[in-house]
């Protein structure tokens, strides 16, 4: 009878511990980026070397686990909202026709290849879908090495990438804005999220 006790008081507990531990994350899995956390930029340089700094404050994506256990990342920029801060005229003209044409085309989307997430932990090729301005291409970001074991959820994923102005047809503007825009993106997951 105590023996049986001692096994009925180990599984118990292992059952415990097992509810204790983050389960891991399975198919149909989908954690929501965190808008209030996360953070988005990008840059453009004039042609006489000034930096132009702005932000993407509203946005909206999601990681999901595919069932073949393979991640997949969902990302939804308001260029409409895009802004520089601090100038407000250079903010209505980057969101006018001859930049990101917020107007008629107020989302830049991103949607990810799928990708094995303990590969992309060590850093590496984010490849994807990116569309602009009514135009679509194949793009690559670059993660960073992950800082910790639950990267997006206890410290923040950082990803960066360069895109090219004249394939997104924003070809205005050559001799007085460079060619590329440089983006970063600081990503935090929310812990809680539903599907």
């Amino acid at each position: 009878m105590r023996r049986r006790g001692w096994w009925l008081a180990a599984l118990l507990g292992l059952q415990g511990l097992a509810a204790a531990q983050p389960a891991a994350p399975g198919p149909g899995q989908v954690l929501l980026i965190d808008p209030q956390r996360s953070r988005l930029e990008f840059q453009v340089r004039t042609r006489l070397g000034q930096r132009l700094e702005g932000v993407f404050p509203v946005f909206e994506g999601v990681r999901e686990v595919l069932a073949d256990g393979r991640h997949q990342v969902r990302l939804r920029v308001s260029t409409a909202a895009a802004e520089l801060p601090g100038r407000a005229r250079a903010t209505a003209w980057m969101r006018g026709e001859h930049f990101f044409d917020s107007s008629r085309h107020p989302w830049l989307e991103f949607q990810s290849e799928p990708y094995w997430p303990q590969e992309l932990a060590r850093g590496g090729a984010l490849r994807g879908r990116l569309g602009l301005r009514g135009i679509t291409r194949e793009e690559e970001l670059q993660v960073q090495p992950a800082a910790c074991a639950r990267s997006g959820l206890d410290c923040a994923v950082q990803v960066g990438g360069t895109l090219q102005r004249s394939r997104y047809g924003m070809d205005d503007w050559q001799l007085a804005v460079g060619e590329e825009v440089q983006l970063r993106m600081e990503v935090w997951l929310k812990d809680n999220a539903a599907p």
